[in-house]
């Protein structure tokens, strides 16, 4: 046999590594598709100002604080509801002081009751003795929210326990858009319409099927830059009652962890099941591996939604099951500093108002977050980068703390890193980074570096990074301390490097 090719055989091998090499980079193309599709989701307008609170509050409130339970059977005398000494202004002052940008208020849960003089039901606030009928708490929380500087958004129920349509299928859904045009036409600005999704039986012995798209498209009509939760487009619930959220809690998950039905499934079904906890088979929604061979990705964040007490409405027997203010604080690190935003419920009590010790835990939460980030040490100092996308996208740029100003490593970056020069030796403990988001999530890897006793120590590593990621670590005395950004998904952005 001959040791040497023809020309045919040289053409057939050479047409055979040229095919195969052409199919790796079309695999290799179809791999990166993928990465790009999720580097290029950024959130809406309407979110963008969501992320910006991370942290409200929620009030449960209603005619079940009267009857001491979680959940009414929609069978309560409207009389019982009678709340003498109601200020909504404590309710927002109290808010305000731990901190909180804004306040969501049950205005029906699934007992039916309305806490504002509905057109379309009696069975609300204008048949109680509150006021003689012609109270109306939307009005009084929302009117406070206006005057301490927070904004208000509204919870409503789709699931009546009370009405008899419910089951009815389109007979209900038009009562209930009614019902929700009221709130969202009569109230001012509202911040966002929160739904959870929970679907039990009507009188009739049926469910209802909820025109949930109809619902979104009133809500788009009447308060456009409002946020739909979680049982809808723009935020996602975390999926527990419980205060935890994931170790990597990504925007950009696949498209069908916003199916109504799969919510509405997960979500509270009986008043005596636990507080849920997050799933081992759901800690990874958004990594490389969750969304390689999803078809279509969107923006959907977390919010991570907890109560003050036990329960969600308020229960005397729950004055000692406060949680305390070091509870309190690991939530907020843990959902706040974790890439996810923060709903605190606390209920008023039958007087209503919050009750002393819910008022003295949230005075003291905010005093907290005043003493843990009292000072920027990074406030005037020198940031200095590895690369940059342009002189206006240099490293200073993550110490300006605006909008549209921001640190861009420029694409495909290797190892990009941020080097920040604090003038002199501090005591840190956290660094708090944020990502400009409104050009996606993109970084997946990074690691921290201080300078400590001439050398240089890793002090944090983490994933993801999104809205806002609060690094906290054991307390060093440095000057200098390093961003290195290991892996991302396109390029790197940092708006905001700030060292406590």
């Amino acid at each position: 046999m001959s040791d040497k090719f023809t020309s045919r055989e040289v053409y057939v091998i050479f047409i055979y590594i040229m095919y195969h090499i052409s199919e790796r980079k079309a695999d290799m193309k179809k791999n990166d598709d993928y990465i790009k599709r999720a580097a290029a989701v950024v959130p809406s307008e309407r979110q963008l100002k969501w992320h910006e609170l991370e942290f409200y509050a929620f009030i449960h409130f209603g005619i079940n604080t009267f009857t001491n339970s979680e959940w009414g059977n929609g069978n309560d005398d409207p009389v019982l509801f009678n709340p003498e000494k109601l200020n909504a202004n404590q309710w927002a002052a109290a808010v305000r002081a731990a901190g909180m940008k804004a306040i969501i208020l049950t205005c029906k849960h699934h007992d039916g009751f309305c806490l504002w003089p509905s057109e379309y039901t009696d069975y609300s606030v204008k048949k109680s003795k509150w006021k003689d009928g012609q109270g109306d708490v939307v009005r009084e929380c929302a009117e406070a929210c206006k005057k301490f500087g927070l904004k208000f958004g509204v919870y409503l129920s789709p699931w009546d326990r009370h009405d008899p349509r419910y089951g009815e299928g389109e007979a209900y859904n038009k009562y209930f858009k009614n019902q929700l045009r009221e709130l969202l036409t009569n109230y001012g600005d509202i911040f966002c319409v929160w739904f959870d999704g929970a679907c039990g039986e009507g009188k009739n012995g049926r469910k209802q099927e909820y025109d949930w798209q109809g619902y979104y498209d009133l809500i788009r009509e009447c308060q456009p830059e409002a946020v739909i939760s979680v049982t809808g487009p723009d935020v996602r619930w975390c999926g527990n009652e419980a205060g935890v959220c994931r170790k990597s809690e990504w925007n950009v998950v696949p498209y069908y962890y916003s199916n109504q039905e799969l919510i509405a499934a997960a979500s509270q079904q009986t008043a005596e099941k636990p507080p849920k906890r997050i799933s081992a088979t759901t800690l990874d929604l958004g990594s490389r591996k969750a969304i390689k061979n999803v078809s279509k990705l969107i923006w959907y964040p977390a919010e991570v939604d907890v109560s003050i007490r036990k329960g969600w409405f308020y229960h005397l027997n729950e004055d000692y099951e406060v949680k305390p203010l070091s509870k309190l604080m690991e939530i907020y690190y843990n959902s706040v500093g974790a890439n996810a935003s923060l709903l605190l419920n606390i209920p008023p009590n039958k007087d209503g108002l919050f009750a002393q010790r819910d008022v003295e835990t949230l005075l003291a939460m905010g005093a907290q977050l005043q003493i843990d980030f009292n000072e920027d040490l990074a406030d005037d100092s020198i940031m200095t980068d590895s690369c940059h996308l342009d002189e206006e996208h240099r490293g200073q740029m993550a110490l300006t703390h605006t909008t549209d100003e921001y640190w861009h490593s420029g694409f495909d970056p290797d190892h990009a890193t941020l080097t920040l020069d604090l003038g002199d030796d501090y005591d840190i403990d956290k660094i708090v980074l944020s990502e400009h988001i409104a050009t996606g999530q993109q970084i997946e890897k990074f690691s921290l570096y201080g300078q400590i006793n001439g050398k240089w120590k890793k002090i944090f590593a983490g994933t993801v990074i999104g809205s806002k990621r609060i690094c906290r670590f054991e307390e060093a005395r440095m000057q200098y301390i390093k961003l290195v950004i290991e892996e991302t998904r396109c390029f790197a952005t940092i708006a905001r490097f700030e060292a406590y």
